[in-house]
Parts: C-alpha cells; structure tokens; sequence
C-alpha cells in the first residue's frame, strides 16, 4: 500500500504533463509558414548587399587603377587586376609604388570571383574593371547584373 501511494505521488507530482502529438505538428507548421514568409525576404536583402558591396569594390579598384596608371602608365591588354597586387614582369621596379590595394581579397567579388580588367574597355575612356554579378554571367538584371567601375549596368 505504502508503495501504491509513493507511485501516485510522483506521477501526480507538479501536475504537469507532455505535450499531445496534435500540438507539437500545430507549432512546426507555424515555425515553417513563417520561415517561409520571411526567408525570401531576408534572402533578397543578402543579394542586394552582395551588389551593392559589389559597386563599392569596383569603384575602389578603378581608384587604385587610376593610381597604378598615374605611377607606371598604361597596363597591356590581357593583363589582370592583379597588377594593383603585385608588380608585372614589364614595369620597372621603381616606377611601381604598390601594392595599391589593402590586400589580395580586395580583388574578389563578394561572389569569390576575381574582378575583370577589361584593356581595352568596352565602357569607359582607360580601363573597365567589372564583375559578372551572382551568376557569374555577362548581363542579367537584379543580382545578376554586371558591375562596371562601380555602376551596375542594365
């Protein structure tokens, strides 16, 4: 008898009990209608970003282009932004004042892609520095636009 009661008791204890599998599927739909309001969103500023940090790097690199060219002249055609990183086999060391970036990663586009110098431009009067945009594909609109010295074009 003794025992009957201690087992009453801690089964009774706080008069708590679980939840019901109806309630637990009613708080995962809940979780999922609203993941799948605010994601798309969310993801669509990441994508807005990445452009517009995009633009923000491009014009940075036609600045440190610029500089390079004021310093050494102009570049070949077929050379690559990495001319503001490191030295090219064609210009003599002392006319060379770089690294004109801060650092190699500066060359990348927040996709990972290297930025492209374009000798000659398609765009401007010296030199386009452009990125491909998301899908690393010329033209495209929204986040797949390209970049060019700065500007997204359309």
């Amino acid at each position: 008898m003794k025992n009957a009661r201690a087992i009453s008791r801690v089964t009774s204890a706080g008069g708590r009990r679980g939840f019901t599998v109806m309630e637990v599927i009613v708080v995962v739909v809940i979780i999922g209608v609203l993941a799948a309001i605010i994601a798309p969103r969310l993801l669509g500023r990441v994508g807005q970003s990445r452009s517009a940090v995009a633009q923000s790097n491009a014009s940075s690199l036609a600045t440190a282009m610029k500089s390079y060219m004021f310093d050494c002249g102009a570049p070949e055609g077929g050379a690559t932004v990495n001319i503001l990183w490191e030295r090219p086999g064609n210009v003599e060391e002392g006319k060379w004042k770089g690294p004109y970036v801060e650092n190699v990663d500066a060359l990348k586009d927040p996709w990972g892609r290297e930025f492209q110098l374009r000798i000659p431009p398609e765009f401007n009067a010296d030199f386009d520095i452009v990125s491909l945009g998301a899908d690393g594909q010329p033209g495209g609109e929204g986040e797949n636009a390209d970049v060019v010295n700065g500007k997204r074009s359309q």
